[in-house]
């Protein structure tokens, strides 16, 4: 069985999570890809082996994520049985429940049905009695945010999830929901939206949102399905996400006015000793606003990379402004 590396806590840092006792590291893992039933299981064991050995103490799931649906949940469960089990207590797992799961009327949205069957569904793949964090994936508008925050608020006081939160939701919509779940008695822990250096639009409003409610927040895609790396600086790689038609990311999506401002990104990166995938990152948790990012990755070798980031997480001014003058 795994051993896991003793120094693993001395280079991680650790962010409070909002106004709760929780502190999230600041490079989480999400299972998003490359944990699903056509992907190498050696690689999965040894993709959050290495996270946890570099002190990545944070894995996040969904109910969806695969494929199939479940398959990752399924795999995850095995990596801790197998591996983890004598370190549970110092993990914080989540898992989400909001897009289609399973067929007919129930298997999707925000309903109290939904949510509270595909978290005991969850909890069954992985072999857990407990999630550290649930979240509501995706607003539903045709579910009264009342129904969605009283299941949320049961499944906590039920004991299947330590906390709650929510992804993908408007700064009016958590606004809204946070307010039903403090009067509850069970406030929402934090948010998870896309956020990146070409996606910023929880900076119009959110992130204020997210303060004013004592939320913490973990962004995903912050390399932007890997176009903030230098993976497309030369062309799209036969092996890339781009090359095999991924529903994420499209060959279109790769225009030449992105591989410009990418190229000029990596000079920036470069100058500050850094890859841009790092860069890309330690931009993301300038501010101290995020408390986590949250890493996807292929490969062992992409999580050490991007961990390496928190060497240099300080930007300097003119740093600031180059990035943004080659975004523009």
């Amino acid at each position: 069985m795994y051993i896991a590396n003793e120094k693993r806590y001395d280079t991680m840092k650790y962010n409070r999570c909002g106004k709760s006792g929780i502190k999230l590291s600041a490079f989480s893992l999400g299972l998003w890809h490359n944990f699903g039933s056509g992907d190498n299981y050696d690689n999965m064991v040894d993709m959050v082996t290495t996270a946890f050995d570099l002190g990545i103490t944070h894995f996040d799931l969904a109910n969806n994520y695969g494929p199939y649906p479940g398959s990752a949940e399924e795999n995850f469960g095995k990596i801790l049985n197998n591996e983890l089990s004598p370190y549970r207590d110092e993990l914080i797992i989540s898992t989400k429940a909001g897009y289609t799961m399973w067929a007919g009327p129930y298997g999707d949205h925000g309903s109290r049905k939904y949510l509270i069957a595909s978290l005991d569904q969850s909890l069954k793949r992985m072999g857990l009695e407990y999630v550290d964090i649930f979240y509501h994936h995706r607003p539903d508008p045709e579910t009264p945010f009342e129904e969605t925050a009283a299941a949320l608020d049961h499944i906590v006081r039920s004991g299947k999830a330590l906390y709650v939160g929510v992804s993908n939701y408007s700064a009016e919509q958590t606004k809204t929901l946070s307010e039903i779940m403090k009067g509850l008695g069970t406030p929402l822990l934090i948010h998870q939206p896309r956020y990146n250096m070409f996606e910023r639009w929880i900076e119009d409003g959110l992130q204020d949102v997210l303060e004013e409610e004592g939320m913490g927040s973990i962004s995903f895609c912050p390399l932007a399905q890997g176009m903030l790396t230098n993976k497309y600086i030369h062309g799209i790689p036969k092996d890339s996400r781009a090359a095999k038609s991924s529903p994420f990311l499209t060959a279109d999506r790769i225009s030449e006015d992105v591989i410009a401002k990418v190229v000029k990104l990596n000079e920036i990166a470069e100058n500050r000793g850094q890859s841009l995938a790092q860069m890309a990152c330690a931009w993301n948790l300038r501010g101290g606003k995020l408390t986590s990012v949250l890493l996807g990755a292929s490969r062992p070798s992409q999580i050490t990379e991007n961990v390496g980031a928190l060497a240099k997480l300080d930007f300097t001014s003119d740093e600031l402004n180059a990035i943004e003058n080659a975004l523009k």
